[in-house]
């Protein structure tokens, strides 16, 4: 017997065959989401020195710490929020957000203009993003979660490669950084914005039809119950907390210091936008197979592995000297690093939160990850100052490698999401 809602209709369905359409848009509208950080991800640090003129590394990452700091915030607000006034809103909003940031970038007369676009940016990042992966867990279910976000990450970072190589190649082609690369993120802010107030339906059903099946009736805790217990208190969660900081803090340094290692090395605007893209290229397309992995394999072992990756690649880019291969390599390894971790640990915090506050907790978790921007370019900036661009690289890759011991130590893995998925009701697990 089908049990129906009080209002006599059947309740949804989960999992990703049943939410086919939805969640395709929202992998759509998350490409497009990637792609509007991707605009930057070449041009950005290049433009601070030869248009702006800013001689240290401190002032030229300012961009990242303004983008990730706005961006962490809004990821703890969208989480919490869009348990309170619905996921489809907080993903309009995103959009509205970001679509004056491709204009500031054409039209900047000075370097602040630069840092209000991140701050906007940063809005459009958390609010879209967090709120994409938080509806595709929520349309999936606990079965194939690893998959769902594999898939999303995907096609965030997919795009955002191919954004980076994009605007790369026009502003070698053009022989002008700006305007005419960034004319494309115009018409990507706009199609988001369209396609969310058009065709995006909110998933407040499904998570309350999954909040039945596992008798999920604990009252909610409060958003600071949440946090202490994301970020300390329990201590899978804290492993996975800590790793997330310190992927997005390696990932800041890499996006703002590498164009400046290798444009100091001698290689070209165009061979800097190939390594620059490689990088989340391989990022995007790996996750796929990664998050489909973690569902069988367990979340632990691949955290901890790509972590220990991603430090041996850091280390590798400080060997570039002249030679394309060499950053290539770091690159691609960066990247496959990066896709054993990235899914798996949003994948392993929705294991352990229940559903009436499992979108608080991943915004809480990605509070921390993306704080990580703000953590690299402070350290990494000072760091370039006073010891030079390859010192700064081989600290982080200590600091990635740490990371992923602590992960080794902390992290309690539920092997199957489903399952672990059954156990929570509400609780932490031991």
């Amino acid at each position: 017997m089908t049990l129906r809602a009080s209002d006599g209709r059947l309740p949804p369905r989960l999992g990703l065959r049943a939410n086919a359409g939805q969640f395709a848009l929202l992998v759509l509208i998350n490409a497009f989401v990637g792609a509007m950080i991707g605009q930057e991800r070449v041009l950005l640090p290049l433009l601070a020195e030869r248009e702006f003129g800013l001689a240290s590394s401190t002032a030229v990452l300012s961009f990242i710490a303004s983008f990730g700091l706005v961006k962490a915030l809004s990821n703890l607000v969208a989480g919490h929020w869009s348990e309170r006034y619905g996921r489809r809103r907080l993903l309009l909003a995103g959009w509205l957000a970001g679509l004056p940031v491709p204009l500031l970038l054409i039209f900047a007369p000075s370097w602040g203009w630069v840092l209000v676009a991140n701050v906007l940016l940063g809005l459009n990042q958390g609010l879209c993003w967090s709120t994409t992966v938080i509806m595709k867990i929520d349309l999936v279910g606990p079965e194939r979660r690893g998959f769902a976000m594999g898939l999303n990450e995907f096609a965030g970072y997919g795009a955002l490669s191919l954004a980076a190589l994009g605007t790369g190649y026009l502003a070698a082609s053009s022989g002008a950084l700006r305007p005419g690369p960034f004319y494309p993120g115009v018409a990507i802010a706009l199609l988001g914005t369209v396609l969310t107030l058009l065709f995006v339906r909110d998933t407040a059903a499904h998570v309350a039809h999954e909040a039945r099946t596992l008798n999920d009736t604990a009252p909610r805790p409060s958003l600071r119950e949440v946090f202490a217990r994301t970020s300390w208190t329990d201590r899978s969660l804290f492993g996975a907390s800590q790793a997330g900081l310190v992927n997005n803090l390696n990932d800041g340094v890499v996006w703002g210091l590498v164009p400046l290692t290798l444009s100091a090395a001698g290689y070209t605007l165009r061979e800097v936008a190939l390594v620059a893209a490689l990088y989340p290229a391989v990022w995007g397309v790996l996750q796929v197979a990664t998050g489909a992995l973690s569902d069988r394999w367990g979340r632990k072992p691949l955290i901890v592995a790509g972590m220990l990756v991603q430090a041996v690649a850091i280390a590798l880019f400080t060997s570039a000297g002249g030679v394309l291969a060499v950053p290539l390599a770091a690159a691609a390894l960066l990247g496959t690093g990066t896709a054993l971790v990235y899914p798996t640990l949003i994948a392993a915090v929705s294991d352990r939160a229940a559903p009436s506050w499992r979108a608080s907790a991943v915004g809480v978790y990605r509070l921390w990850r993306d704080g990580g921007y703000v953590a690299g370019a402070l350290l990494a900036g000072a760091l370039a100052d006073l010891a030079g661009l390859t010192t700064a690289l081989a600290a982080v890759a200590l600091l990635t490698a740490l990371s992923g011991v602590v992960a080794a130590a902390t992290l309690r893995d539920a092997r199957f999401a489903s399952a672990s998925a059954r156990r929570l009701a509400g609780v932490v697990l031991p």
